[in-house]
């Protein structure tokens, strides 16, 4: 409200001296209390004021009942009902139904699909309580390449087929903003994880190329050394190495497990006891 002070009709009495109206009573309330003022004529006007600041969102309307008192003998009063409809002013900021939206999305999933729809509340009224939504003020520009919004809905969209190799995680802001004066608004945290497919083949690096080696070597000898990654995760990420060779069983495979700063699996091929050069002088 912007004024704290309500004018109201005076009473009509057709009675004179003491009999004609004395005073005004108010119910009891919390927000108003009642004020006469006499005219220079004695006619008493009453005056509600407020008291106490009004909250529509507590309580959108106030009935109150206005007695008016003669001094007679029997005494008597006439009541009249008042209804205070309070009016909405922007003061709610939108509040979004969860401050975290944690998401999982798996890669390559198709341009369009919705992930998540979220939600804000605003307490006001009208257009004080229509939001609108988009990607945080602050949210990187590559972010906003790979994810949309609705700014009605709230539906949040995959723009780009999402690569878990490239990025696992993905971390930004929503806005939600009423359309008021002056216009509020609220923000929530959204987390997406992007779940691993199979979708990358074990790539063979050769890092020490196969050399002649001599028949009489003993078993064990070295005969190349590779490394082998797969750029996926989990189990997807895990290499089980076999070896086709013209003579089963001459050359060996053996191990020597990942390294710890990086996603190779170091192999040895190596000969075995049956190594003989009169067998073959090359082998695939």
């Amino acid at each position: 409200l912007f004024i704290s002070r309500f004018h109201l009709e005076p009473a009509q009495d057709a009675d004179v001296g003491s009999n004609t109206l004395r005073t005004y009573a108010l119910n009891k309330n919390e927000y108003f209390v009642l004020h006469v003022k006499n005219d220079k004529d004695g006619t008493k006007v009453p005056e509600i004021v407020l008291q106490k600041a009004l909250d529509r969102e507590k309580q959108s309307i106030h009935h109150l009942i206005l007695t008016g008192i003669d001094g007679g003998d029997p005494m008597r009063s006439g009541t009249a009902q008042i209804t205070v409809k309070v009016l909405d002013a922007n003061d709610n900021a939108p509040v979004f139904e969860q401050d975290l939206y944690e998401i999982k999305v798996v890669e390559n999933s198709a341009p369009g699909k919705i992930i998540q729809m979220v939600k804000a509340i605003d307490l006001d009224d009208g257009v004080n309580s229509e939001i609108e939504y988009s990607l945080g003020s602050l949210t990187q520009e590559a972010i906003k390449q790979l994810f949309s919004i609705d700014s009605d809905t709230g539906e949040l969209t995959i723009s780009k087929s999402l690569d878990y190799e490239m990025s696992s995680t993905y971390k930004f802001d929503i806005r939600a903003r009423d359309k008021g004066a002056p216009v509020m608004e609220g923000h929530c945290r959204v987390q997406v994880n992007v779940l691993d497919m199979n979708d990358n083949a074990p790539e063979i690096i050769i890092t020490s190329s196969p050399k002649p080696v001599p028949e009489d070597a003993p078993a064990g000898t070295m005969v190349a050394l590779i490394n082998v990654k797969d750029l996926d995760s989990g189990v997807n990420g895990n290499v089980t190495l076999c070896l086709c060779c013209d003579q089963p069983g001459l050359i060996k495979i053996r191990t020597s497990g990942y390294f710890s700063a990086t996603p190779f699996l170091r192999t040895l091929l190596h000969v075995s006891p049956q190594f003989q050069r009169e067998m073959s002088t090359e082998w695939r």
